[in-house]
């Protein structure tokens, strides 16, 4: 099967799978093990409906590669390919199998998959605009952006699995240990990956979702003000020093 039509499956696959458990009653719903435990780097679970937006332009995409046929998609299909059988796979695991280090580990090929696309789009950016390009850059900067935070705010729960912390001791440590990998992937995907502003439109929404989570819902306000600081330079950084790229980079 050529990688354009997997891509289509993956697409309709995707969304059918997260949704196993909510819908078919089988495993325990993804989020469910962090909700309402007051955990301090969660964002509010409405947040989480970013995963939406990115099944929604995977599809397009996937559409644009086997009505359009252009030669530059096919450089970015595998990539996404690999990043939505994994995805699958996550989230089978995250309902059937609901293992924390389990489900962090199988964050880091999916986001080395989302990035690499992201990087062959990168190189291709300025040789023309279409549609089909400009979902290429939504996709792959959302999908990247996203697992960079699903990544961040893992990074607590697999610490508390292995310790007998609780959701809500030592919300300042925590907080740091999902906001300071953030900022440094973000400074990462710039520097060296993609100028894509879709990965901070996804990474920017993933943390205002902790703002409010805190503001809102655990009561820690200084520490909703210290992630909306940490949102805001990463933003500002990212608007005045411009991005460099996988073209600068090499």
């Amino acid at each position: 099967m050529q990688p354009r039509l997997i891509l289509l499956l993956l697409a309709i696959l995707q969304p059918l799978s997260g949704a196993l458990a909510p819908l078919l009653g089988i495993g325990t719903p993804i989020g469910n093990a962090t909700r309402d435990l007051g955990a301090p780097e969660q964002p509010l679970p409405l947040f989480f409906s970013v995963w939406s937006l990115i099944f929604f332009a995977y599809l397009a995409f996937s559409l644009f590669a086997i009505f359009r046929r252009e030669r530059w998609m096919e450089r970015i299909a595998l990539p996404l390919v690999i990043a939505g059988m994994l995805n699958v796979i996550w989230m089978l695991s995250a309902q059937l199998i609901v293992s924390p280090p389990l489900d962090f580990a199988l964050l880091f090929p999916i986001g080395a998959a989302a990035w690499y696309s992201a990087w062959c789009f990168d190189q291709m950016r300025g040789m023309g605009g279409s549609a089909a390009k400009l979902t290429a850059d939504a996709v792959t900067g959302l999908l990247s952006g996203w697992i960079t935070v699903a990544a961040a705010i893992s990074i607590p729960i697999t610490i508390r699995h292995f310790t007998t912390l609780g959701a809500t001791d030592y919300p300042w440590l925590m907080l740091w240990a999902t906001l300071v990998p953030a900022a440094m992937a973000a400074w990462c995907f710039t520097r060296y990956i993609s100028r894509s502003p879709w990965f901070f439109v996804a990474l920017g929404w993933g943390l205002l979702g902790i703002l409010l989570n805190n503001w809102t819902v655990t009561g820690m306000n200084w520490l909703a003000i210290m992630t909306g600081m940490v949102a805001v330079l990463v933003l500002y950084l990212r608007i005045t020093r411009g991005a460099h790229g996988a073209v600068a980079a090499a």
